[in-house]
């Protein structure tokens, strides 16, 4: 099992006044190592939240089995803060952006390449044409981790801007890729994870935007079967087919068909204003 990270229901707890912060909570699962546990909410958390900078961190375990990371949880915490207390808040107009790259977790059935194959003296390995974990019914696969390019961008809004009208566009587009090129990424790499606002004043609204980003990919081959083309967010998977190894005198499953599916509608990201 791969260490996942989730952010907790009572996150974003913040502390007004002059040492205004806000911490955010999260739970960690799948590892027994607290260095591995706090590397893995660091690489979730934003290096910087609206205006404020990433100030600290910690971690703690919930439940602890040395003989089994996967039933090991931690609750972690990551607090934000002004880098100066004499650092002036933004503007209206005004825009933060962060980003991290540590990529998602995908479960895979077939492999780039089979590297090497091993069998009994004597013996020839079956030719799986890269399928991984193959057993006599079934293609088990494997989790791996994928280029996944998480990013969010906090903006000051006028008031005007932010009607009823545009927040339900932002309500509307959550959960959608970018039907069109949009901030560098070709239609169908950028995905919309929603927006979270607050009124600073009767002036101005501060907006926080979020979005994955994953790479479109060409000329994909997936056993004998070549020229495959997938958008970063469609599905890609692969039906087998029992087929006989002459060489190795073996019934094998071989990739028979490729599907690409769209999961994700398409959205007009020029409606998010930014």
């Amino acid at each position: 099992m791969a260490i996942t990270v989730e952010e907790l229901p009572d996150s974003r707890q913040w502390t007004t006044g002059a040492n205004l912060s806000v911490t955010f909570s999260y739970q960690v699962r799948g590892t027994a190592s607290d260095i591995e546990a706090k590397n893995a909410m660091l690489g979730e958390a934003p290096s910087s939240y609206q205006y404020l900078a990433r100030q600290s961190s910690q971690i703690e375990p919930v439940v602890m089995d040395a003989n089994n990371a996967d039933a090991c949880i931690w609750k972690g915490t990551v607090r934000y803060a002004r880098a100066s207390q004499d650092s002036e808040p933004p503007e209206t107009g005004d825009s933060a952006f962060s980003f991290d790259t540590g990529g998602g977790t995908q479960h895979i059935t077939q492999s780039i390449s089979t590297v090497n194959k091993y069998a009994p003296a004597g013996k020839t390995a079956p030719d799986f044409k890269g399928a991984v974990g193959v057993t006599h019914d079934s293609v088990e696969g494997v989790d791996i981790t994928v280029p996944v390019y998480n990013f969010s961008e906090t903006h000051y809004l006028a008031d005007s801007v932010v009607t009823a009208d545009y927040r339900g566009k932002l309500f509307r587009l959550t959960g959608k890729v970018n039907g069109g090129s949009w901030h560098g990424f070709d239609a169908g790499e950028a995905l919309f994870l929603g927006a979270a606002g607050s009124k600073r004043s009767d002036e101005d609204w501060e907006v926080t935007f979020r979005f994955a980003a994953s790479p479109n990919k060409t000329g994909l081959t997936v056993g004998t079967i070549t020229a495959i083309d997938k958008k970063g967010w469609q599905y890609m998977w692969v039906r087998y087919a029992d087929a006989e190894d002459a060489t190795a005198k073996a019934i094998v499953k071989k990739p028979v068909a490729v599907y690409i599916e769209k999961v994700y509608e398409d959205g007009d990201f020029s409606d998010l204003r930014i």
